[in-house]
């Protein structure tokens, strides 16, 4: 709410708009009403002006009740705006300095409503604010906001372009899997791949009664090569910053061709990029983690969110950036409910609902709308700064940036030996619990790929980790002492499993 004894200290912006309106109502008025509804919101003051130096000053309005009777008649008119959000507390009179303003409060337009439009004329007539001016939606925009405004999310949509082919058979095992580990003896653990599918949204029926592959299955399940012919700006970024010289030390992309590219993979592949640096206590019952973190369940929550609220048919895909002392993830489309009500809780609109309820069966992410709220909840417990979330338009994009502070992430101290000659270099020493955290955090990593790959060599987990053979011996050994791995066959043709 703007605090109207202290007027002169606001300026135009992208939620406060003034008008003069001494010759009546502005035409202008209703492009600014289109904007802030199809933006976050903002105020539309009449009887004001803006001075040289953009401070907002009050001037004396001939007729102010005349002016609202106007506003209230050409605003439930259908053919000047499609839908009046407004109610009769939105507008009210305001006396400053004895002069008698205008107010008419424009909140954030339901996603069920938009896009709010003029003149009856959907592409001319549809406005968003940028800053202190109003402009025209561009095509890709006003399309966003339609399939936003859809009670089938956009990643229900069946693709009969498209057939089982693409989707990749592995990730499908993985999920399954960890599926049974989630949901033991669950009703669809006995159900062949179709079924499966069908069940969880992944496929869906045509027109024509026959099974194609969902927006949500493709993106969840499907290759980068396929997923791209139906999503052409469909990407997948995870950045590492821990160097300040190079422009990240690690770096992954869906269309590297690497890997599968899809959602599913991309997931479990940042996650575990992510909690690399977060101390926990290594316990497992079977597969299943115990005893990890409110930060671990924080982080999931976070990277679930984003990518289950992405718009993947709009800009410049998701990317997420880690650092030293803080993590930013990012996706296109901004949130789908008003800023506040994510914050407090209570009320859930996914974009995409099937990726939603695929993530849900494997006990990652919230329905309830409880997600954000935990984040923010945790990272106050922990004492580090609460977590921002920005909007961005032209193009869309919602970020989440939080901030994390005494990670064991620092390099190793460096201790100069008293007898060491000068011109030796000084020897590096780590204390034994740095050498045990590393540890653990490799033979969960050792879990997580077998989870995966079921059977393995033990090269292939010396590349995996870029250790020595004797190294990887080692931590497969201490496995099978702790009865989570068996080793089948002898020599060369040895492989490794979970048990």
């Amino acid at each position: 709410m703007i605090d109207f004894s202290n007027l002169e200290q606001y300026k135009e912006n992208n939620r406060i708009e003034a008008k003069r309106a001494v010759g009546g109502l502005p035409e202008s008025i209703w492009e600014t009403y289109s904007a802030f509804a199809n933006t976050i919101g903002g105020y539309i003051l009449l009887g004001v002006e803006e001075m040289e130096d953009k401070t907002l000053n009050p001037v004396i309005l001939p007729n102010p009740n005349r002016l609202i009777e106007e506003f209230w008649s050409l605003i439930n008119n259908s053919n000047k705006v499609n839908i009046n959000i407004l109610s009769n507390k939105d507008v009210f009179l305001k006396e400053i300095d004895n002069k008698t303003i205008v107010v008419i409060h424009v909140p954030r337009a339901r996603r069920e409503d938009k896009p709010i439009y003029i003149n009856g004329n959907l592409l001319s007539g549809t406005y968003r604010r940028n800053g202190e001016g109003d402009y025209h939606c561009t095509k890709e925009e006003i399309q966003s906001m339609l399939r936003d405004a859809s009670v089938r999310t956009q990643d229900m949509m069946v693709l009969t372009e498209f057939d089982n082919s693409v989707f990749n058979e592995e990730s499908i095992r993985s999920y399954r899997a960890r599926m049974r580990i989630c949901r033991p003896g669950h009703v669809w653990e006995s159900l062949n791949n179709n079924e499966f599918l069908l069940k969880i949204g992944g496929i869906g029926r045509g027109e024509d009664g026959l099974l194609y592959p969902t927006v949500a299955g493709l993106l969840m399940f499907g290759n980068e090569y396929d997923i791209v012919r139906e999503i052409p700006g469909y990407f997948l970024d995870y950045r590492e910053h821990y160097d300040d010289v190079v422009r990240w030390t690690d770096r992954f992309i869906s269309s590297s061709g690497e890997w599968s590219g899809n959602v599913y993979d991309f997931f479990f592949r940042v996650y575990n990029k992510l909690i690399l640096d977060i101390k926990i206590p290594f316990k497992t019952d079977g597969l299943t983690r115990l005893e990890d973190t409110s930060v671990h369940e924080a982080l999931r929550e976070a990277l679930a969110n984003c990518l289950i609220n992405a718009n993947y048919y709009g800009e410049q895909g998701i990317i997420i950036q880690k650092w030293r002392d803080k993590i930013i993830f990012s996706n296109p489309g901004i949130f789908r409910v008003d800023l506040k009500d994510a914050k407090s809780g209570g009320v859930s609109s996914p974009r995409n609902n099937s990726l939603m309820k695929m993530f849900n069966l494997i006990d990652i992410g919230e329905r309830a709308g409880s997600g954000i709220p935990n984040i923010f909840r945790i990272w106050e417990n922990q004492n580090w700064p609460l977590p921002i979330i920005e909007e961005e338009f032209e193009p869309e994009r919602s970020k989440l940036i939080l901030k994390i502070e005494n990670l064991d992430i620092k390099k190793p101290t460096i201790k100069t030996d008293d007898k060491q000659d000068d011109n030796e270099k000084p020897t590096i020493k780590t204390d034994d619990k740095r050498k045990n955290i590393r540890k653990e955090l490799q033979k969960e990593r050792i879990i997580h790929y077998l989870t995966e790959h079921r059977i393995v060599k033990r090269r292939d987990l010396e590349q995996l980790l870029n250790l020595s053979s004797t190294r990887v011996k080692e931590l497969l050994h201490e496995l099978m002492e702790e009865d989570f791995v068996v080793c089948e066959g002898a020599n060369k043709n040895r492989t490794y499993r979970l048990k």
